[in-house]
């Protein structure tokens, strides 16, 4: 079929996904709808099932959005299934209901991907985009894989000479052979500890543990959400965050000032998913945060050095302990940190002067820059 000139640029925004963040996923995608520029861009939101079935979905911020507690989740039978040609010239996006011809959609330039956890952030769709020849936003397979990783990310961090806290990894393997050494390991990081999933995100699966006790029982949460478990030891600090966005060209990696979070509820004893997505009154941010100007800087430039040690592109939030002491510790690093317009990562960009549309905008333009492949 004959493609008609569209001056705008096709933008094929993705979200949901089959990760247990597939709800944070379609706020996320709320939010873009709501705000990207429909002057300079065409936009194709495509929905993923939990079962992992692409689908055209619903241009319509309010259908994703989180309401009152309740979540929003892409349904299979949302609308005609999509899926993307491989091979390096751009093709068609590919619609198809059954028992019907499929249709071609014209070309998308760009994906922007707002999907969080495993299956979207951790690099598996980024190989897809790669394969595909389509440019994308964010950070690569390997940064993206790397930075979903908490293992692996803190090995990166470390070697790279970057502050990061003890730690113990129990694989699977580790958890059946030698159920014993594993439990000790974690006994040495001293209590308490936060036992945590190793690839996933917005809190999902974390317990505060303050003793044996509990210890075998918060490892058996955090498999039911990634088989290979990560321990932390606590931290005594305040939780810095600093956002990071690329440079353009060759530009260093943007940053800003650090902010803290505040949980005020007493619902929570740290920030978990409770806190992040259904108690807004019950978290603030200060910003910037009242620490001296040398440490706002030092938290700069570890934001930046974090994001160039593992190769991220395009955006990312860099998540802090400041101690009592005076040192900084990082946390983690989101490679695609939650989009909502009240999350933390578009509000630091918006109180230093970029607005939550045009900082959507910058990060399209970005994309639209790299190369895809070996870069």
């Amino acid at each position: 079929m004959m493609n008609e000139p569209n001056p705008r640029v096709r933008v094929a925004l993705v979200f949901g996904g089959r990760s247990d963040e597939h709800a944070i996923s379609c706020a996320t995608a709320a939010g873009v709808l709501a705000a990207i520029d429909r002057e300079r861009f065409d936009v194709v939101p495509i929905g993923i099932t939990r079962a992992g079935q692409w689908v055209i979905a619903a241009d319509d911020p309010q259908r994703w959005a989180i309401t009152e507690g309740v979540v929003p989740e892409v349904g299979a039978l949302e609308a005609a299934g999509v899926s993307i040609p491989l091979g390096d010239e751009p093709r068609d996006l590919v619609v198809s209901n059954a028992g019907e011809v499929p249709v071609a959609l014209n070309a998308v330039d760009v994906v922007l991907p707002l999907l969080h956890g495993p299956f979207g952030e951790d690099g598996t769709v980024q190989g897809l985009f790669e394969l595909a020849g389509l440019p994308y936003v964010g950070s690569g397979v390997f940064a993206s894989a790397a930075g979903m990783d908490k293992h692996y990310m803190k090995v990166v961090l470390a070697a790279a000479g970057l502050p990061v806290g003890p730690y113990e990894v129990i694989t699977p393997r580790q958890w059946r052979v030698d159920r014993v050494d594993a439990l000790e390991r974690v006994a040495g990081l001293g209590w308490p500890v936060f036992v945590k999933p190793t690839r996933a995100g917005s809190s999902i699966g974390i317990t505060r543990v303050d003793g044996p006790d509990g210890l075998e029982a918060a490892i058996a949460e955090a498999q039911r959400h990634d088989p290979k478990v990560i321990v932390e030891a606590a931290i005594d600090g305040r939780e810095l965050e600093c956002a990071v966005l690329e440079g353009r060209g060759d530009d260093p990696p943007r940053t800003t000032q650090p902010g803290e979070i505040v949980v005020t509820g007493t619902s929570h004893g740290f920030y978990d998913y409770e806190a992040k997505y259904f108690d807004a009154d019950g978290v603030t941010l200060a910003w910037p945060a009242d620490v001296p100007t040398e440490v706002g800087e030092q938290v700069r430039e570890l934001a930046a050095a974090t994001f160039e040690a593992l190769g991220c592109e395009g955006l990312g939030r860099v998540d802090f302990f400041y101690t009592p002491a005076g040192d900084l510790i990082v946390n983690e690093i989101n490679t695609m940190p939650g989009f909502t317009p009240f999350s933390m990562y578009p509000m630091m960009w918006q109180r230093s002067g970029l607005a939550y549309p045009d900082l959507i905008t910058e990060l399209i333009e970005l994309a639209l820059e790299r190369p895809t492949g070996l870069r």
